[in-house]
C-alpha cells in the first residue's frame, strides 16, 4: 500500500526500540512553529512591560518606584545615644580621598577571598591601592595606598551608579548582572573613626575584618542588618533606608556605620559578623565585647533632581537601597591605632 495518508507507515518507520516512530505531516509542523512563534513573542513583550522600557527584556531590573522617598516625607535621623561620664567623644578623620585612582573590582576579599568577581557587582577602593581578592595581611601590609598618613587600611563599598547614562570605561561594564549606567564618583567621601557613648574604646586589633550592612536585604525578608542611611545634603537631620529625591541643588547623602563592640579574640568569624558587633541604642556592647573605635563612611554625591540612580547589587536584590553595605579591613600600624585611640579617648578632634 502507498505511504500517503492511508495511515500505514512506511518502512523504516520503526524505532531502534521496535515501537512505532511518527511521522510529522508538513501542516502540523507548521502549525507547531507558529505557535511557537506566538509564545515567544508573548513572553518577549511581558518581560519588556515588566522592565517598564528602560532596560532590555532579560535584564535584571530595579529598583522599583517604592525604593525612592521625597525629602519632606523622610524621617528625621534616630539622635545618637547620650554622652555618659566616661565617654570617649573624640573623632578622628582619615583622609583617603574618593577613589580618584579608580580601583574598581567585583571582588570582595572579606566575604570571599581568593574568588574573583564573588560580588556580581563593582566595589569602589580607598586606603589600600592593592585590595583585591587575592590580598593577603602581608600583601596588604606592604602596599601603597591613598590615604594621607600611610594608613593602609581597605574600605570599600558598592558603585552607585545613573542609570539614564551610559557606561563609558571598561570598569563601568565589567560587573554585568544588570548592573549598568555610569559609575559617579563621589563628590565628597569622608572616613571617620568616633568614640563611645558609654566609656574608653580599645585598639582593633591589626588585619581585623568589618562587614556593615545586608548585601541581600531584599530577599532576606527583614531589615535586621540594613545599616545604610541615604540622605540629602540640606537636612542631615533626616535619613531613610530608600534612595532620596533631592532638590535641585543638594547631594545625594549616604551613611554606612560598622559595628564597634569587639570579642577580644578574633579578626574575623563565621559569617564575618559574630566577632565584631553593634552596641545596644544606648551604646553599650554586649556582656564579653570592648568598644573599639566605630567607623563611618559618609558620601555625597552631585545628583541632578529627579535623575534614576542606583547601588550595585546581586542580580535578585533588584538595586534596592537596603542593600548598601560596605566592608573594612584594618591594616593600621599598632602605632597608629593607638594615636586614634588616644585621641578619641581625650576627646579631641583629630
Amino acid at each position: 500500500m502507498g505511504s500517503g495518508d492511508s495511515g500505514t507507515e512506511p518502512r523504516g518507520a520503526w524505532g531502534a526500540g521496535g515501537g512505532p516512530r511518527r511521522r510529522v505531516r508538513p501542516w502540523r509542523l507548521a502549525l507547531a512553529v507558529a505557535v511557537c512563534a506566538l509564545l515567544a513573542a508573548g513572553l518577549t513583550a511581558a518581560v519588556v512591560k515588566a522592565g517598564d522600557g528602560r532596560r532590555a527584556a532579560g535584564a535584571v531590573q530595579g529598583p522599583s518606584a517604592g525604593d525612592f522617598t521625597e525629602l519632606r516625607d523622610m524621617p528625621a535621623a534616630p539622635p545618637p545615644p547620650a554622652a555618659g561620664p566616661d565617654a570617649s567623644t573624640g573623632v578622628v578623620t582619615v583622609r583617603c580621598g574618593r577613589n580618584e585612582e579608580g580601583h574598581y573590582n567585583e571582588d570582595n576579599v572579606v566575604i570571599a577571598p581568593g574568588v574573583r568577581g564573588s560580588a556580581h557587582h563593582t566595589h569602589t577602593h580607598v586606603g589600600n591601592l592593592s585590595t583585591s581578592a587575592f590580598s593577603t595581611d602581608e600583601s596588604l601590609a606592604s602596599a601603597p595606598t591613598s590615604c594621607a598618613g600611610g594608613d593602609r587600611s581597605a574600605y570599600y563599598w558598592p558603585v552607585l551608579r545613573r542609570q539614564d547614562q551610559a557606561a563609558v570605561h571598561p570598569y563601568e561594564k565589567a560587573a554585568g548582572h544588570g548592573n549598568a549606567g555610569r559609575i559617579l564618583l563621589p563628590a565628597t567621601a569622608r572616613i571617620e573613626f568616633h568614640g563611645s557613648p558609654v566609656s574608653d574604646v580599645v585598639a582593633m586589633p591589626r588585619f581585623l575584618r568589618a562587614v556593615t550592612g545586608d548585601a541581600v536585604a531584599h530577599t532576606r525578608g527583614d531589615d535586621s542588618l540594613v545599616r545604610a542611611r541615604w540622605g540629602c545634603s540640606s537636612a542631615p537631620d533626616r535619613a531613610a533606608t530608600r534612595y532620596p529625591r533631592c532638590p535641585e541643588g543638594d547631594r545625594v547623602t549616604r551613611t554606612l556605620t560598622f559595628p564597634s563592640c569587639w570579642n577580644g579574640l578574633d579578626t574575623d568569624s563565621a559569617g564575618h559578623r559574630a566577632h565584631l558587633v553593634h552596641p545596644a541604642g544606648n551604646g553599650v556592647c554586649p556582656t564579653g565585647a570592648f568598644p573599639v573605635p566605630q567607623l563611618r563612611i559618609a558620601l555625597s554625591y552631585d545628583v541632578p533632581a529627579g535623575a534614576p540612580i542606583a547601588v550595585d547589587s546581586f542580580p535578585e536584590q533588584l538595586h534596592d537601597p537596603r542593600t548598601d553595605h560596605a566592608m573594612f579591613i584594618n591594616v593600621m600600624t599598632e602605632r597608629q591605632m593607638n594615636r586614634v585611640v588616644d585621641c578619641l579617648n581625650s576627646g579631641r578632634r583629630c
